[in-house]
C-alpha cells in the first residue's frame, strides 16, 4: 500500500509529467475548460426554469422529480449516441454534461424559492411590488442560498463526469485514467483520480466562499437554523 502511494506520490511530483501538450497543467486547463463551458450552458437553461416553476408553482412536480432523471441517465450512452450523430466532436462531451447538470441546478433553485415565506411575498405585493420585484428583490435573495448549492453540486458533478472526454479521444484529467487502464499503468490511473478529486474539493471550496460573501449573512444563519429545526 504505501509503495502504491510512494509512486503515485512520485508520478505526481516529477517534472516530466507537468510539461508539454500531454502535461498536467494542460489537462487541468482542459478539464476546467469542458466543465466551466457545461456549467455555464446548463445555468443558462436550468435557472430561468427553476425561478420559473419557484415563482409561479406550477411544474412543481417536474422539479422535484427531475433530479432522479439526471442521476439515472447513462452518461457514457448519452455521449455514445450524440458521437454517433455528430461525429468526432466535443458536442457529446458537452450535451452529456448539460444534461447532467441541469436538473441538480432546477431542483435547487426550486427549493430555494419554494422556501421563500409566503407571508413575505404577499407583503411584497400589499406594498405594491409588480411579479418581477418580488422576484427580483425578495424571492432570489432569499433563496439565494440554494441556488449556489446547485450550481456548486452541478459543478462538482460536471468535474468529476468530465473524465468522459477521454472517451472519446479528447482531453483532460481523463486520459490519465483511460490512458493508464489501456496501458495497465496503475499508478497514472490513481494519479490521474486524485488530480479530479483534488480539483473537484477546489472547485467546490471556491463555491462554498463564494456564498459565503453573496449570501446575506442574516440569510445565511436563518437557513442554518431552519436546517437544525
Amino acid at each position: 500500500m504505501f509503495d502504491i502511494f510512494g509512486s503515485v506520490f512520485g508520478w505526481l511530483t516529477s517534472g516530466a509529467h507537468w510539461a508539454g501538450t500531454g502535461g498536467v497543467a494542460n489537462r487541468v486547463l482542459e478539464h476546467l475548460q469542458y466543465s466551466l463551458l457545461s456549467t455555464l450552458a446548463a445555468m443558462v437553461v436550468a435557472l430561468p426554469i427553476g425561478l420559473l416553476i419557484g415563482h409561479t408553482g406550477r411544474g412543481a412536480f417536474l422539479a422535484i422529480n427531475i433530479s432522479g432523471f439526471g442521476r439515472a441517465l447513462p452518461t457514457v450512452g448519452l455521449v455514445t449516441l450524440v458521437f454517433l450523430v455528430s461525429g468526432l466532436s466535443l458536442w457529446p462531451v458537452y450535451v452529456a454534461l448539460v444534461v447532467l447538470a441541469v436538473p441538480v441546478i432546477i431542483t435547487n433553485t426550486y427549493a430555494g424559492m419554494a422556501s421563500v415565506d409566503r407571508e413575505v411575498r404577499d407583503a411584497a405585493r400589499g406594498v405594491g411590488m409588480t411579479g418581477l420585484q418580488v422576484l427580483w428583490e425578495i424571492e432570489i435573495p432569499l433563496a439565494l442560498p440554494l441556488i449556489i448549492t446547485g450550481i456548486r453540486l452541478a459543478a462538482v458533478q460536471v468535474i468529476a463526469t468530465a473524465t468522459i472526454a477521454a472517451y472519446i479521444s479528447f482531453g483532460g484529467l481523463g486520459r490519465y485514467l483511460f490512458d493508464g487502464l489501456a496501458q495497465r499503468d496503475l499508478t497514472q490511473v490513481l494519479a490521474g483520480a486524485v488530480l479530479v478529486a483534488v480539483l473537484a474539493i477546489t472547485v467546490d471550496l471556491a463555491f462554498t466562499g463564494l456564498q459565503r460573501s453573496l449570501v446575506p449573512r442574516g440569510i445565511a444563519m436563518r437557513r442554518r437554523q431552519n436546517n437544525d429545526a
